[in-house]
């Protein structure tokens, strides 16, 4: 399999080293401020770039006909647009905030816990995410898409970023911690107990990995996919 890489920072080099450990060939690295590369001598792309490159790393390959596997998190007030662009030109497409097969299964127990919680109206829901102080958007992709597995099955209607819970809003807090690759804490607090659920990434490892299968998985594929869908689950 060809693969471009769209974003050469440290998650680029770490999905190179796994992608030709699995036999497949990196034909683009693009870093930020490449604009002139052919996306067509690609099979697929992997994008983990920048928030402002993403929709046009993103648009180039739908054009192209090339699937592209998206990790970048901070654009997502244009998903929308790419969704269409993708059924538009009968492409392929996977977004993830976060491809660690970990945490996509952390992401049903977050499902399945706020569903057993929702009657129970005595404990408040919050959330704490930590990451390494390079990480440019607050609260993570990650820690946005676990508050909304709780608002889908809850009565939250709303998250906040580093404000105490007020009726039907969730609190995220935020931290920027050197060299954390990415902690993620969901807690249930009453007055007599607290029930957390965590998930502690110990590398970069296991986000490389999951963009890789994904990256297997949607060739000869059209549509727009999640990671549920790569990994059967959910």
């Amino acid at each position: 399999m060809k693969i471009a890489l769209l974003g050469y920072g440290k998650m680029g080099k770490i999905i190179e080293q796994i992608a030709m450990q699995r036999g497949h060939k990196i034909v683009l690295k693009i870093d930020k401020g490449d604009n002139a590369y052919d996306i067509r001598k690609a099979d697929v792309a992997i994008d983990f770039s920048i928030p402002s490159a993403a929709v046009s790393n993103i648009s180039n390959c739908l054009k192209n006909g090339v699937p592209v596997i998206s990790g970048t998190t901070g654009w997502l007030n244009q998903f929308d647009d790419m969704v269409a662009l993708c059924k538009e030109r009968d492409g392929a497409f996977i977004y993830a905030s976060n491809y660690s097969l970990g945490v996509n299964i952390f992401f049903e127990l977050n499902k399945q816990l706020a569903k057993m919680m929702a009657s129970l109206k005595q404990y408040n829901v919050s959330m704490e995410e930590i990451h390494h102080t390079q990480k440019l958007d607050a609260p993570s992709g990650t820690a946005i898409t676990l508050a909304e597995g709780v608002i889908e099955n809850t009565d939250y209607s709303n998250w906040e970023l580093d404000k105490s819970n007020s009726k039907n809003t969730l609190s995220i807090v935020a931290k920027r911690i050197e060299n954390v690759p990415g902690t993620h804490i969901v807690n249930y607090k009453s007055e007599v107990d607290t029930i957390s659920i965590s998930h502690t990434a110990h590398n970069r490892q296991g986000f490389a990995l999951g963009a890789v299968i994904a990256a297997e998985w949607i060739i000869g594929k059209t549509g727009v996919f999640t990671m549920k869908d790569v990994l059967n689950i959910g």
